[in-house]
């Protein structure tokens, strides 16, 4: 099992190092990368450019983790020939610890290609969307608990890091708590400390108090209000 397992994560990688980030930004005259925090995620995204983009690159970013973590089901179904001794076919045929541990892979593999990606000098964003959309298709119900976690503190903080971390750690705890299969509750706590490390920045500037709250930019006219 070795084998599509290795495939699982190489193909999860080159999902995941798709920098949609950098790419939307780059169709409105951005570099991402040179713009804000230099972050090509979409928070820094909808910052720069505007809500539009950056919603837009999140749902691409999810997209991704998303099918990362589910196209080895399309191998799970598949009809072929059990005389055959291909590849395929033992994929078909493993065993269903193996099979999350394709979709697991990944979805892992796909995060570190967000954050680390080959198509822009292994630079990249914090993994978030990614890891929400992968975590959706494995165990929708940590992942609407995280989400619901980070709604509560953000609207309660104005911190969008803070919100990604504390639901970091409430989508693990959930996996856990409901008792998932081992695999995936694996899965869910190296995704939560990778996605906490990539805050640590934002983890100093909260503890140093210079960390930026969410603040909407006024509409044009200025002073808040709408221009006539």
């Amino acid at each position: 099992m070795l084998y599509p397992i290795l495939i699982a994560a190489v193909v999860g990688y080159l999902l995941g190092a798709i920098p949609f980030g950098y790419l939307v930004a780059r169709v409105h005259g951005v570099d991402i990368f040179k713009a804000g925090s230099g972050n090509p995620g979409a928070t820094n995204v909808k910052r720069v450019v505007g809500a539009g983009a950056g919603n837009l690159v999140f749902a691409l970013d999810a997209v991704k983790g998303a099918v990362a973590a589910a196209w080895p089901a399309l191998f799970w179904v598949y009809e072929g020939d059990p005389s055959t001794d291909s590849l395929w076919w033992r994929m078909a045929e493993t065993s269903a610890g193996h099979f999350r541990a394709m979709c697991a892979a990944g979805l892992i593999a796909a995060v570190i290609g967000h954050s680390f990606s080959i198509f822009t000098g292994f630079r990249g964003g914090k993994g978030v969307a990614t890891a929400s959309g992968g975590l959706l298709v494995l165990m929708p119900l940590p992942i609407l608990i995280g989400a619901a976690t980070w709604l509560v503190t953000f609207f309660a903080s104005g911190y969008v890091s803070l919100g990604s971390i504390f639901g970091a750690v409430a989508v693990p705890a959930a996996a856990w708590a409901i008792g998932l299969p081992v695999v995936l509750k694996i899965v869910a706590t190296l995704l939560g400390v990778l996605v906490i490390v990539r805050h640590r920045s934002n983890i100093r500037r909260l503890l140093s108090g210079t960390e930026h709250r969410w603040k909407r930019k006024p509409p044009e006219g200025g002073n808040g209000k709408p221009s006539p």
